[in-house]
């Protein structure tokens, strides 16, 4: 009986093995249906259109807007005309606030006979205005800070400086010039582009040498207080339109260390601004501490086809003559 029971478990096992190895190979399916089981079908839908590249918004279009017209016509009418009282603005700034209009001018001797004129117009800041002094006249511009500060010769020991703006205002300063005795004085002044220059050849000098004064080369101040040379002064300001101007020229002839001629001449340069036009000037003379002279020049300029020409007026003034002290 026991050896029945060993046959019977030893066939179930091999049943269960062969079974195993049965379902391992073939799946469930049967011999007739294939070896292998057939693969699930994968369904796609909804398929979108994509790519890598960088899709940028669209930029919406703006609407115009519909005008709302009015349906009735509109009728413009002109404004009434109406009168509104004119203030008057005061000339002068009210004195609380501790600004003024007035202008001052003072006049303060120095060496060489020169005074050093000041003036100072708060309100007149960048102003044209001319300064009188003996019949010799120039124009100046007033600072943008409304002042004023020129170094004139002297032509009176008893000096007085007017300065005119064109509205009629004005302003005066007077000094004493002791020392203007020692000093002779020749002016030329003119008016506009003229084309003028004075020019002194101390002692014989020759043109474009040390003893030429004129504008280019107008000596100093040191050399005339040691009583060995002259100086040229240019006043007015070139750079306005239709300015005065005047070159002045002086010598320390009272105190001269040597003596001979001063030869003296104006000369006229032809120019655009004045060929073919009549040029109008006036020179004034102080010498050996005598009064002022003074005498007008007319002179009618070449034609324009010689521009860069000199006229050289040797008579208009009188050469001077130095004598050593």
């Amino acid at each position: 009986m026991a050896r029945l029971t060993s046959y019977f478990l030893g066939g179930a096992t091999l049943v269960c093995a062969l079974g195993t190895g049965y379902v391992m190979q073939y799946g469930f399916a049967l011999p007739q249906q294939g070896g292998k089981a057939p693969e699930p079908r994968l369904e796609i839908s909804e398929i979108k259109q994509t790519s890598s590249a960088v899709v940028l918004p669209m930029i919406p279009v703006d609407r115009p807007p519909e005008a709302q017209l009015p349906e009735a016509t509109v009728v413009v009418k002109a404004a009434a005309e109406v009168d509104l009282p004119q203030a008057d603005l005061p000339e002068e700034a009210p004195a609380e606030t501790g600004f003024s209009c007035d202008m001052t001018m003072t006049a303060t001797p120095t060496a060489g006979a020169l005074v050093d004129v000041e003036l100072i117009a708060p309100c007149r800041a960048s102003e044209r205005v001319t300064i009188h002094h003996q019949g010799m006249m120039f124009t100046e511009v007033i600072q943008p800070d409304g002042s004023l500060s020129v170094t004139v010769p002297a032509l009176a020991e008893q000096a007085v400086f007017i300065a005119s703006f064109a509205s009629g205002e004005g302003a005066l300063a007077s000094t004493d010039v002791s020392s203007l005795p020692f000093y002779d004085r020749v002016v030329v002044q003119w008016k506009g582009e003229a084309g003028l220059q004075l020019h002194a050849r101390e002692f014989d000098a020759g043109y474009f040498t040390d003893g030429h004064i004129w504008a280019a080369h107008a000596g100093n101040l040191t050399a005339a207080a040691k009583g060995e040379g002259g100086f040229l002064t240019r006043m007015g300001r070139a750079d306005t339109p239709e300015a005065l101007a005047a070159e002045v020229y002086s010598f320390p002839a009272g105190t001269a260390k040597r003596g001979g001629e001063i030869l003296l001449s104006v000369e006229a340069e032809v120019t655009a601004g004045n060929c073919e036009t009549q040029v109008e000037a006036q020179t004034l003379e102080i010498r050996d501490g005598g009064d002022l002279r003074t005498r007008d020049l007319t002179l009618q300029m070449p034609s324009c086809e010689v521009l860069g020409d000199f006229l050289v007026l040797k008579n208009l003034v009188e050469d001077m003559t130095i004598a050593a002290r």
